[in-house]
């Protein structure tokens, strides 16, 4: 999200400053916005993307918008229920997919890395997020499978598949609550000697959103009535 901002200034001519009391415009997630608290004045245009805001920042002179690192900006308005297409954004719904034709798309991935991009071929590309059309609005209900922590996006199988990759026993990546950034990633292991191993991995091979924040050991892993694994039941613990 710096980098859309930071390039984003540079493409309109605007100064990019390094202290908050400097600014006429930032570019933020909702976890940042509150870490700032009073630093930012009631004349500077916030634009705010990743989660909803707290109620405490109703006062604050703001812009929302969706998009996603694949996807580059997508619609924009006042508030969460006000997002309209960015001009040259086309956007439609497929079975309540939302799907997004512009020329910011991205090209792919870096090094052919996994992730969730798929693309047609006229050029319509998706990430997962799920939608739905209110007149000319577009509601987003967000991704399946996947957890919002201080504004990123994070899918819970990509996790808990490269964690499992390095563990003994079975892992199971999960969101629960926080107060401060929404959600987080939370790991149950059977495994005990396991966790030592999952910590370290995650503090050395993947990105700040995607470590996990509660660590926990069960005797064994419950299960739903249709034999699937628990995650609601896990978060309650």
């Amino acid at each position: 999200m710096n980098l859309f901002a930071a390039v984003h200034a540079e493409v309109v001519g605007a100064r990019v400053v390094g202290e908050p009391g400097e600014a006429t415009h930032a570019c933020l997630t909702p976890a940042q916005l509150d870490r700032l608290g009073g630093e930012l004045g009631p004349e500077v245009v916030i634009c705010v993307a990743g989660a909803r805001l707290e109620r405490r920042a109703a006062a604050a002179n703001v812009v929302h918008y969706y998009g996603a690192a694949e996807l580059s900006f997508v619609a924009a308005g006042r508030h969460g229920e006000d997002l309209r297409p960015f001009d040259g954004v086309e956007v439609e719904l497929r079975d309540g997919e939302i799907w997004v034709r512009s020329p910011y798309v991205c090209l792919g991935y870096a090094d052919d890395a996994a992730g969730p991009l798929r693309t047609d071929s006229d050029g319509w590309a998706t990430v997962g997020d799920r939608g739905r059309w209110s007149g000319t609005t577009l509601r987003v209900l967000g991704r399946p499978g996947a957890v919002t922590t201080a504004g990123a996006t994070v899918v819970i199988a990509e996790v808990e598949e490269r964690l499992a990759s390095v563990a003994r026993g079975p892992v199971v990546v999960f969101g629960v609550p926080h107060s401060v950034l929404g959600e987080v990633l939370a790991v149950a292991v059977v495994v005990e000697a396991d966790l030592a191993t999952l910590r370290e991995y995650a503090r050395e091979h993947l990105p700040p959103s995607h470590r996990p924040r509660r660590w926990q050991v069960v005797d064994e892993l419950p299960l739903t009535p249709g034999g699937k694994i628990d995650r609601a039941r896990l978060a309650r613990v």
